[in-house]
């Protein structure tokens, strides 16, 4: 009965904020042309939506999906997106409570395409080398691994790797693929409804070729796209990436690129060199900001805000962490790894006398490897596929390791295989405010990086920062409006002048729980060091901010363990308020951002563990906050 409630209130409040579905006469004139690249709409400022979507998903036509048992492709994954059922490796129907308003499909582009091709007779890709494991494998864990295994040479080959590797890669193919991804977005692309963008993923690693995950999702504004992907197979360099980038823009082709697990990058996605070695210089900041404005800042294999050893002032610095290397069980180097650390490396590098590289904004999406990102705890399915589809795959649940797996005690005796999957979580989702919901639109909030992101939940953030926000009526009509003339968003700059104020306003997920709290994270330099600080700015249920430890009281929220319900009556629907930094030096450069914290309620391997009658497992927590962080805004001296 509280789940139909919710439901009703969350298609309620979405009546009440979102724009009208055009007019069908409109719809393929305005909303059209501006798909096509042409310019935005003329709505104001503050007429603008927040919009959720999904820029990471993979399908069949992933090397390491289709390893997985994804057969499921584009046209799957955007009728999952916009509502419609569709299968799991596995079996069982996927289906979101609800559509999203935008999604990017985005295929590895190393390979792509090239192990579907490889079980069609007709195509030349069938009598590559690894097609034979392909095509007599996968119906168990030890043949996917094995399949994934002779793959590697092929999708990871480095510079001076045999020649003869590369003749295995069949690029009409790849050409072949990527031409019916862009078909497919363009096909369920509808202006003003859905948003489907045409992107994929640039999948690199460090210089050592392996292990050191500095991944990018690449995402095109319109329809123009280059006829094949820039991969690792033509460079393992990001910086060549971002040359290719410049290239098709010179074309009439924009697009930007979007790093992500950044956590297990050995210290490698926020460097202060070349990725070949040297001191970065004003170049190098020129092109990475041009190219790369956003970063993921959580998804599925952890998040990337910040790191306990990185933040230990920090309560709520241990959220979903995935302490390793990409596919690995190597631990992964902090600092380097984590955003928060590299909006601190910012404001370092602009102490040494260059432009800022990391002002980033940010968002969430899935790495969904089954066309289908869940978004939920409650409903956690893994993400990758036949490898991650049971509980016991996912070591929420305890079973006897098989083979040479390592054995791993909870604390309580009872013993579990170990994986690193038992770090994954139901994240996340990107939020963008913008006019409407078209390409054109959704991409130019990208860009202004008015974003945010959430670790699955939908609720909404509005921040801004300015010298004359501190008197604002929070009730007003016109506060937004207000707000935009008389300040920045998210993602904006402060240049000189007084003590900023910021108003922040978080509005709950009316599907998820309440509001417990809402954060201003502030960093700042101190000669050519950086420090920071958390400050609790809203209290739920009317409490208040001590003013000395800068944090709300408990509102007294919990969990029932036994069957994961919450607390009824407790947090706030909506939090709204104006903060000015008590701590404010006009002589530091510094960044805000917000992060809203919900109630707790149950972590995914906590509801595996429900449905299978047993005890959570004691070494990782059995209850999580989701929450949402914005964009930051910059103040510079």
């Amino acid at each position: 009965m509280r789940r139909i409630t919710a439901l009703l209130l969350g298609a309620s409040l979405i009546a009440a904020c979102s724009t009208e579905t055009p007019d069908p006469s409109t719809h393929e004139s305005d909303a059209a042309r501006r798909d096509a690249g042409e310019s935005g709409s003329a709505a104001a400022p503050h007429e603008r939506n927040a919009y959720f979507g999904d820029l990471h998903v993979h399908t069949r036509y992933s090397y390491d999906a289709f390893v997985f048992g994804t057969r499921a492709g584009p046209d799957e994954a955007y009728e999952y997106a916009k509502g419609n059922a569709i299968k799991h490796p596995a079996g069982f129907d996927l289906k979101l409570d609800r559509p999203l308003d935008f999604q990017g499909v985005a295929d590895h582009a190393n390979y792509l395409g090239m192990l579907v091709a490889m079980n069609d007779p007709d195509s030349p890709a069938y009598g590559h080398p690894a097609a034979e494991t392909v095509r007599n494998g996968g119906e168990t864990q030890a043949e996917r691994q094995s399949i994934f295994a002779a793959m590697q040479p092929y999708v990871r080959y480095m510079k001076d790797a045999d020649p003869s590797i590369r003749t295995h890669l069949n690029k009409d193919i790849v050409r072949s693929a990527w031409s019916e991804i862009a078909a497919s977005a363009n096909r369920h692309n509808d202006p003003g409804v859905f948003t489907a963008f045409i992107a994929y993923e640039y999948t690199s690693a460090g210089p050592g070729g392996i292990y050191e995950n500095l991944h990018r999702n690449v995402v095109f504004r319109g329809s123009k796209v280059p006829d094949i992907p820039f991969s690792r197979l033509d460079s393992f360099n990001p910086e060549d990436l971002w040359a290719k980038m410049d290239e098709w823009r010179a074309d009439g082709i924009e697009a930007l690129a979007i790093p992500h697990n950044m956590n297990g990058s050995g210290g490698r996605m926020f460097e202060k060199e070349y990725f070949e070695g040297g001191a970065i210089d004003s170049a190098y900041v020129e092109k990475r900001s041009r190219n790369e404005p956003l970063a993921e800042i959580t998804q599925t294999k952890g998040t990337s805000e910040t790191h306990p050893s990185l933040s230990p002032n920090d309560e709520w610095a241990d959220f979903e962490i995935m302490p390793y290397r990409v596919s690995t069980s190597i631990l992964s180097e902090p600092p380097g790894s984590y955003v928060r650390d590299a909006f601190r490396r910012g404001l370092e590098i602009e102490a040494s006398g260059l432009d800022n590289p990391y002002k980033l904004g940010v968002i969430g999406s899935s790495d969904t490897h089954v066309a289908a990102g869940s978004f939920s705890e409650e409903d956690f399915w893994g993400a990758s596929g036949l490898q991650t589809n049971s509980a016991e795959q996912r070591a929420s649940v305890p079973s006897e390791p098989t083979g040479d797996i390592e054995a791993v005690d909870d604390g309580s005796g009872r013993t579990y295989p170990f994986t690193t999957t038992i770090t994954n979580g139901g994240s996340g989702l990107a939020g963008v405010w913008a006019e409407e919901n078209t390409r054109s639109s959704l991409f130019d909030g990208m860009r202004r990086k008015e974003t945010f992101a959430t670790s699955g939940t939908r609720m909404r953030v509005r921040f801004f920062g300015g010298t004359d926000l501190a008197g604002l009526d929070l009730e007003a009509s016109d506060l937004i409006e207000t707000a935009y003339r008389a300040g920045v968003p998210m993602g904006g700059d402060l240049n000189g002048g007084g003590a900023p104020s910021f108003l922040v306003w978080a509005m709950r997920d009316a599907m998820t729980a309440p509001l417990q709290r809402v954060q201003i994270v502030k960093g700042w330099s101190v000669g050519t060091e950086t420090e920071e600080r958390v400050y609790d700015v809203a209290c739920s249920d009317g409490l208040a901010v001590n003013s000395a430890t800068h944090r709300c009281p408990d509102n007294g929220a919990s969990v029932d363990l036994s069957d994961c319900s919450i607390s009824e009556g407790v947090g706030a629907t909506e939090l709204k308020t104006t903060w000015t930094d008590p701590d404010f030096d006009a002589g530091q450069r510094a960044f805000y951002y917000v992060r809203v914290l919900e109630n707790p309620t149950c972590r995914w391997s906590t509801w595996d563990a429900l449905r299978a009658g047993v005890a959570p497992r004691q070494d990782f927590p059995a209850t999580i906050q989701e929450r949402a962080w914005s964009s930051p805004i910059w103040y510079t001296p």
